[in-house]
């Protein structure tokens, strides 16, 4: 890949891997596959039926949908005329889908035939969308999606178009209230193919497979990996044990999931496990993984490369990662803790939140990055954007953590999840560490609950795999930790309520203790 100049633009691997390898595969999508000559005809047909339906630069276009190649084709396509793709989270309740597309400005929408009657009953509210298409799965009969590419006259790239044009609208998940748009722009999402990469190679007859939610960057910045290679692309429509088998089965071997998913591959038995010893690469992210859970999956699968990636969706993924021979270092077993070291072309500052002024190496701040994968803002939010972007391009994470004399960077816990008890400052991700040591214990999560006398104080939620009483596991942690960390009440639940993309839902966890009151805040 040496000899190839980085692109400016989204659409220039696919046009460039459709010259030089028309024949090789591109996709493979259910029971369809693309070659890159077909694949890239369909990325320009896409771009002139956008335009034929007044979609120009400036211009947003939503998609709402599973996983589809459609999702990527039209993010290409948009970008291709100076617009953007609005990629909706499929899960949204009506309310939630009335928000998010008008808050996105989308002129157009693509929705799949099965979330179809539900933008049927809020029609009326979407204003601002002057055309809906309907896809399917399969490309069957009276496929509008399919149709319109039929009909329409391929168009190249707008002369117009910058690499500053926002490509990408990615709505964060909304845990503290309404989602954001958060807008990922061409040069961002180029930048974050090219230093997020590092660490994670395709070799040839390598198959990467695409299985996170394409509305998260897990799916739609990972995809860009392969585009970016010219390396097929397994899709999956969904993340469950059949789909990923299905993937493996087809030759894929390198992908990016979450760590639940590891989690369930490993209780399935023996044959899920040697069937996923196929996989060459293991990069995992969007939640922590457990340390037990990762010490498993290493004796497990120890041909594989596991890698860890801490990111968020306002520097298009990944902002640090561990690489996989830091996963198998005899002796440095901490490390498995950490979020791994900064990925090119990004810098860091731990600063104290409170004075903004940098604290020393090793001592707890909140994250800041400076990185050309930055997001150029919130749509259409200019003051939440000024909050969390400072004047002199540092974005503030709202995470705290640590860096150690190496480089290495522990995120300890989120500023609105930390719990103050009595003045004391208690990182629930440390103790939730500590929890998931206990033999019982396969999933934590540790909130802060109101006191009367300490303001708040620390409560486990767990979920159980044999047996353990709320005194055994707060003994538990009073061997191992500080007593004012420890939890003071255990909840034992039959699961713990997490997002499409493995976060856990503190806010849910929090609500029946705080209804009514003020949660105290940093």
């Amino acid at each position: 890949m040496a000899e190839l100049a980085i692109p400016r633009f989204l659409d220039e691997r696919a046009a460039y891997w459709a010259a030089t390898k028309p024949d090789e595969l591109a996709f493979d999508f259910l029971d369809r596959t693309w070659t890159w000559a077909e694949w890239n005809d369909r990325v320009r047909r896409l771009a002139g039926a956008l335009a034929d339906r007044g979609v120009g630069r400036g211009d947003v276009v939503a998609f709402l949908d599973k996983n589809h190649v459609a999702c990527v084709e039209t993010t290409l396509a948009a970008a291709s005329l100076g617009a953007a793709n609005a990629i909706i989270n499929f899960r949204l309740a009506a309310d939630e889908l009335d928000y998010v597309i008008n808050d996105s400005d989308a002129k157009l929408l693509i929705v799949g035939r099965e979330l179809r009657p539900g933008i049927n009953r809020i029609r009326d509210k979407l204003t601002k969308v002057e055309h809906i298409i309907e896809v399917t799965p399969e490309g069957t009969d009276g496929d509008e999606y399919e149709a319109m590419l039929a009909a329409a006259t391929p168009t190249d790239r707008s002369p117009d178009v910058q690499p500053d044009d926002v490509a990408i609208i990615m709505y964060s998940s909304g845990t503290t209230g309404r989602p954001k748009g958060v807008e990922l722009t061409q040069a961002n999402m180029i930048a974050h193919t090219v230093n997020a990469h590092d660490g994670f190679v395709f070799d040839p007859g390598d198959k990467s497979m695409v299985s996170m939610p394409l509305f998260h960057v897990g799916g739609s910045s990972y995809v860009q990996f392969s585009i970016y290679d010219g390396v097929p692309a397994v899709m999956t429509r969904e993340v469950d044990g059949a789909a990923l088998a299905g993937a493996i089965l087809k030759g894929a071997n390198r992908t990016f999931l979450v760590p639940a998913v590891l989690a369930k591959v490993l209780e399935a038995g023996e044959d899920a496990v040697k069937l996923f010893g196929a996989l060459k690469t293991f990069s995992y992210g969007a939640s922590p993984m457990p340390i037990p859970l990762l010490r498993q999956a290493l004796k497990a699968w120890p041909n594989t490369d596991f890698m860890q990636v801490y990111g968020l969706t306002e520097v298009c993924g990944v902002i640090s990662h561990l690489l996989p021979e830091a996963h198998r270092d005899p002796g440095r077993e901490e490390r498995l803790t950490s979020a791994g070291t900064l990925i090119p072309n990004a810098e860091l500052r731990v600063v104290d939140p409170n004075t903004l002024t940098d604290v020393p190496v090793g001592q707890q701040g909140e994250l800041w990055f400076c990185t050309p994968q930055l997001m150029k803002g919130y749509h259409n939010k200019p003051e939440a954007t000024a909050e969390a972007i400072t004047p002199d391009g540092w974005f503030r994470t709202g995470d705290i953590g640590r860096v150690d004399e190496e480089g290495y960077i522990f995120v300890e816990d989120r500023l609105k999840d930390m719990i103050i008890s009595g003045g004391e400052n208690i990182y629930s991700i440390e103790v939730e560490r500590v929890l998931a040591e206990h033999p019982a214990v396969v999933d934590v999560a540790v909130i802060g609950v109101p006191d009367e006398k300490w303001g708040e104080v620390v409560k486990a939620v767990v979920q159980l795999d044999g047996d353990a009483s709320e005194s055994e596991l707060i003994a538990f942690c009073r061997d191992r930790l500080a007593h004012y960390k420890c939890p003071k009440s255990v909840d034992i639940v039959d699961e713990l309520p997490r997002n499409p993309t493995g976060k856990i839902l503190k806010k849910e966890l929090r609500r029946p203790y705080w209804e009514g009151r003020q949660r105290q805040t940093v």
